[in-house]
C-alpha cells in the first residue's frame, strides 16, 4: 500500500454493539478496522458502546475533539436496535452521499444484502465521520471502498489541498 492518507492523523474506531459492550461477544470488526487504519498511517484509538442513540452520540462527539477521522462500526442495518444513523443525524453537519454509495456498491459484489445497509459518510466539525456495517467483512469492504477518497477528503476538511483553512474562531465557536 503506497498511499498513507492517515500519515500524521488520528482516527477513532467506535464499535456499536449491545453484546460487545456487555462482554457477551467479542469485537471482531473494531480490531480489524484499527489494523487497516494503522496500516494507512493513522494513530488509532478504540472504544465500544451499546446500541443507544445518546451513548453513541456522546462517544462520537468526544472523538471529534481529537480525531480527524471517526469510524463507527455496527448499527447500520434494519433491526430495531440498529440506531447508528439516527445518532449521526443530530451530529453531522452534512452527509457525503458518495461514501455510502461506494460502500454499498462494493458490498453488493459479495452480497445483495449490502443494499440494505445504511452505511454513510459525513462531516461534523470539519472531521470525517463514517458509519460502517458491524460484520467484519462488511466493515473492511466498506472502508477499503473509500480509501482512495480519504486523503483528499481529510486534507480538504483540514483546510489543506486548496480547502479553506480553519480559523481560531471556527475552532472555538462563533460566540466566544
Amino acid at each position: 500500500m503506497t498511499e498513507r492518507p492517515g500519515e500524521g492523523r488520528r482516527a477513532a474506531v467506535l464499535t456499536v454493539s449491545d453484546r460487545v459492550s456487555a462482554g457477551t461477544a467479542s469485537d471482531e470488526s473494531g480490531p480489524r478496522l484499527a489494523d487497516l487504519l494503522t496500516a494507512l498511517g493513522f494513530e488509532v484509538t478504540r472504544a465500544t458502546v451499546p446500541d443507544d442513540v445518546d451513548q453513541i452520540r456522546d462517544q462520537l462527539e468526544a472523538a471529534l475533539g481529537s480525531h480527524d477521522l471517526v469510524v463507527a462500526t455496527g448499527g447500520t442495518g434494519l433491526a430495531p436496535r440498529d440506531v447508528t444513523p439516527q445518532a449521526l443525524a443530530g451530529l453531522l453537519e452534512y452527509e457525503i452521499p458518495g461514501f455510502g454509495e461506494l460502500m454499498r456498491a462494493e458490498g453488493r459484489r459479495s452480497t445483495a444484502m449490502a443494499s440494505l445497509s445504511r452505511s454513510l459518510g459525513g462531516v461534523a466539525r470539519r472531521r470525517l465521520v463514517l458509519a460502517l456495517p458491524g460484520s467484519p467483512s462488511g466493515a473492511i469492504e466498506s472502508l477499503e471502498a473509500v480509501i482512495p477518497l480519504l486523503g483528499h477528503a481529510l486534507s480538504t476538511l483540514a483546510g489543506e489541498a486548496g480547502g479553506h483553512p480553519r480559523t481560531a474562531t471556527e475552532e472555538a465557536g462563533p460566540w466566544t
